[in-house]
């Protein structure tokens, strides 16, 4: 039977809080049902779903907006409404939810009252990849692309892996997948602390570069957490050995096997031969008296970072150096990082995820290496008013390398506005640089990048906001 609606609200006190966290607590269904998500565009939240779509059963879903991941799911025959009303329920059986909503969603409360089932999506992640050896991809920065690296090279190398990623793999065309083989590969959060919860085998940390304060408090916490993200792997931890804060957790943990990578001389899977100067980045490798160079299809220092940590999973897992190496390099990219949408009077326009001061200035030292001869136009949207006012002076820094920046009003996404916090706090701690400024009005910013804009230049949007949507309307002002 179920709970009485007032019952169950306090019984799940954990989600009215000022976020919604994860309860690992919570007793998955043995019969889902029909499934509702709660944000389903969202990059987790769609990958799951698909899951779910492919385990055939009945999925339906609500978001703010549409986007690119609402329309894929659409395809699959997912019902989703655009808004949220506790009528988009319909006859839910079970319902999903993330840390980005609102405490007082309709829906959720909705769902609270009729005492359904109202699961964490990290919860019904680490149900799903129960049954395999979960590989689990951590860290500030680089995530997304080393997780598609090791989901690309393990299907290269006949591995077969399932997989939740934060950006569709274009080697798949998709961000979720079941594969018939041994592994479960995902894209671990940490923003909300789930990413302790998993039932981890092999631990990937790309860094430890300190982000989501606001959840955290500090950096001590911040690393506190990691190490013991760490210390629940079964098998092994890979991790990077040129990172500050990754050094600093890998002295914590304790009896633990450790593979690290980087250019360090401490480095177990040591990069040489580094040459990220053009629109790929060439490297070798060497481990263990073995060495295999590669040349990678995607730009960028970073991403030799990303695909050496990558291929130390592979030596874990017991693959040849050659091998896994050849493997990673094959790996063609994903969505949102430094993603080309089309040419126009000789003007490329790209976009980009970069939402956090070090991947801002990574994303644009590659773009600057790519674009060669011409110039770098940065539109970019700072995302959430707490990490502008604990980074905007970062943020400025970060922006120098751009030739010119238009930096646009802040994507709120889950908070409510900060007094005397604006993108303008970036554009005037940038004063000795007068390529980058403020333009607020979304409308405007198109005409403005286009106006500078010459042949053989780069735009590219940057920001983990809803900034790509602005990618057609660039295309279309340079046609003018």
């Amino acid at each position: 039977m179920r709970p009485s609606g007032l019952q169950n609200l306090f019984s799940k006190r954990w989600i009215l809080g000022l976020v919604i966290k994860p309860d690992f607590s919570q007793p998955i269904p043995d019969d889902l049902g029909t499934v509702h998500f709660i944000g389903i565009g969202g990059s987790g939240m769609s990958g799951i779903a698909r899951l779910l779509v492919q385990m055939g059963l009945r999925v339906t879903g609500s978001d703010v907006r549409t986007s690119p991941n609402i329309d894929a799911l659409e395809g699959l025959g997912v019902l989703i409404a655009i808004g949220h009303d506790a009528s988009n329920l319909g006859d839910a059986d079970t319902v999903v939810v993330t840390s980005a909503l609102w405490e007082t969603n309709p829906e959720l409360l909705a769902a609270i009252e009729a005492g359904l089932p109202v699961l964490h999506r990290s919860a019904l992640l680490a149900h799903l990849a129960s049954k395999y050896s979960l590989i689990a991809v951590a860290g500030a920065h680089g995530k997304t692309t080393s997780t598609g690296m090791v989901v690309t090279a393990l299907s290269k190398l006949g591995a077969d892996p399932s997989f939740v990623n934060g950006g569709v793999i274009k080697d798949f065309g998709a961000s979720s997948g079941f594969g018939g083989g041994a592994q479960f590969v995902i894209e671990a959060d940490e923003s909300d602390s789930s990413f302790l919860h998993y039932k981890t085998a092999i631990a990937l940390i790309t860094n430890v570069d300190p982000d989501h304060l606001d959840h955290f408090g500090s950096l001590e916490a911040f690393q506190k957490e990691f190490v013991q993200f760490a210390e629940g792997a079964s098998d092994f931890i890979v991790i990077s050995a040129d990172d500050v804060g990754a050094v600093q957790v890998a002295k914590m943990i304790q009896n633990k096997k450790i593979i690290s990578f980087g250019v360090s001389d401490f480095a177990e899977l040591k990069i040489t031969s580094l040459d990220a100067s053009g629109a790929k980045v060439s490297f070798s490798l060497s481990y263990e008296n073995q060495s295999a160079e590669a040349v990678l299809k995607i730009p960028g220092e970073h991403n030799a970072q990303n695909a050496a940590g990558a291929v130390a999973v592979l030596l874990g897992l017991g693959f040849d150096l050659a091998d896994s190496l050849a493997a990673v390099a094959s790996f063609g990219g994903t969505d949102r990082r430094f993603q080309l949408h089309g040419d126009r009077r000789g003007v490329s326009v790209y976009d980009d995820f970069a939402h956090h001061p070090t991947e801002v200035a990574a994303a644009l030292r590659a773009a600057k290496a790519s674009v060669g001869e011409g110039r770098l136009i940065t539109v970019f949207q700072p995302h959430l008013y707490s990490r502008t006012r604990i980074f905007y002076r970062e943020f400025a820094e970060a922006l120098k390398i751009s030739d010119f920046s238009l930096v646009t009003s802040i994507y709120a996404a889950r908070e409510d506005p900060e007094p005397g916090v604006t993108a303008e706090l970036i554009t005037n701690a940038a004063t000795e640089a007068p390529g980058i400024r403020l333009v607020s009005n979304w409308d405007d910013v198109p005409a403005a990048a286009a106006a500078i804009a010459m042949p053989g230049d780069f735009i590219i949007t940057m920001g983990c906001g809803d900034i790509y949507k602005m990618v057609p309307a660039l295309l279309d002002a340079l046609d003018v």
